[in-house]
């Protein structure tokens, strides 16, 4: 089976835009393909996304199966994917390469057919155009991208769930990995600054076995924020919290990235993080949220599932722009 190739490069300087890029993936598919590729732009649509394998779901994803996609139709969607996110080590379409890496790796250790690289989707909601809205869907076990372009530009980057099984290192095609090791040291790094009276402060209440809003958890932030305000942090601090935030955000095209931040840093004296837990985040049980006024992430320790170390899930969403600001 062809994979999301390991050495191709991002699109350069004069690439066309992404919705040619879009039209271009989609030419290569069969009738029966495009089909399955192009969807409904409805919030049914785009939320039904998961962090379980597909075999988990009474109601299976909208899109194409990987497993059907040939040598070229792999190379077209390696470019598609390419640009709609950034090029950084460990971020972006790197990313999305290591989750495909961890996933065959279940696959064959352990896990069977229900894991593998050829479990995943991909659908358009909407037709990919430069004048109309329109989103780019790829997910399955442990992971879900969500872009919407408005007019040729990206209003929406999210729900972005980011989980991983091994999340211990591990070596696929004779190089070692280690996916969201460098999420999970952002925020540990921002935890244990924390002096004993501001560890009390953001101490959660409760135990937080999982994500808040994690799938099917849509547009319901909780009214109050809860644990301690970055106004209340040092400045030191609020940076370490600003890198954490960055490890979610800079999956995205420098552009856009920037364009997500900017609003981040503006409302950071009113955001919150929380946690339980311990501040290693290593063991299951360990929680930590960043809830702002636009800005919501979270990273919760899971016990394993295959194997049996622990593993994360995360999640970053937007409360104005999830899915676009597709609400109903």
């Amino acid at each position: 089976m062809t994979i999301l190739n390991q050495d191709a490069s991002p699109p350069g300087a004069g690439t066309p835009r992404l919705a040619a890029l879009a039209h271009a993936f989609a030419d290569t598919l069969s009738h029966a393909q495009r089909k399955d590729l192009f969807q409904t732009r409805t919030l049914r649509n785009a939320a039904n996304w998961s962090n379980f394998p597909e075999y988990h779901l009474n109601r299976g994803r909208v899109g194409v199966r990987t497993g059907t996609l040939s040598s070229p139709q792999w190379t077209a969607l390696n470019a598609l994917l390419a640009m709609a996110l950034c090029s950084s080590p460990g971020l972006g379409y790197d990313r999305i390469r290591q989750h495909l890496d961890a996933d065959e790796y279940l696959h064959r250790h352990g896990g069977g057919d229900a894991y593998g690289r050829g479990n995943f989707f991909v659908a358009f909601l909407g037709t990919p155009t430069d004048t109309g809205i329109w989103q780019l869907q790829f997910g399955g076990h442990h992971l879900a991208v969500a872009n919407t372009y408005a007019d040729g530009r990206l209003i929406g980057a999210t729900p972005a769930f980011r989980g991983i099984e091994p999340f211990r290192s591990f070596t696929r095609h004779g190089m070692p990995d280690q996916p969201e090791r460098a999420e999970q040291q952002a925020l540990s790094a921002l935890l244990q600054s924390l002096d004993a009276p501001q560890a009390a402060t953001a101490g959660l209440r409760g135990r937080h076995d999982d994500l808040l809003l994690g799938p099917h958890r849509d547009w319901r932030f909780p009214r109050r924020s809860e644990g301690i305000a970055a106004r209340d942090l040092t400045a030191a601090q609020r940076d370490l919290l600003v890198a954490a935030i960055v490890r979610y955000v800079g999956d995205l095209p420098e552009a856009d990235a920037r364009r997500f931040l900017d609003r981040y840093r503006a409302e950071l004296p009113d955001t919150h993080v929380g946690f339980t837990g311990s501040t290693l985040l290593t063991d299951p049980g360990d929680y930590v949220r960043i809830d702002g006024p636009s800005v919501w992430i979270e990273f919760s320790m899971h016990d394993g599932i295959v194997l049996t170390d622990p593993h994360p899930h995360a999640v970053w969403r937007d409360k104005h722009t999830d899915y676009g600001g597709l609400r109903s």
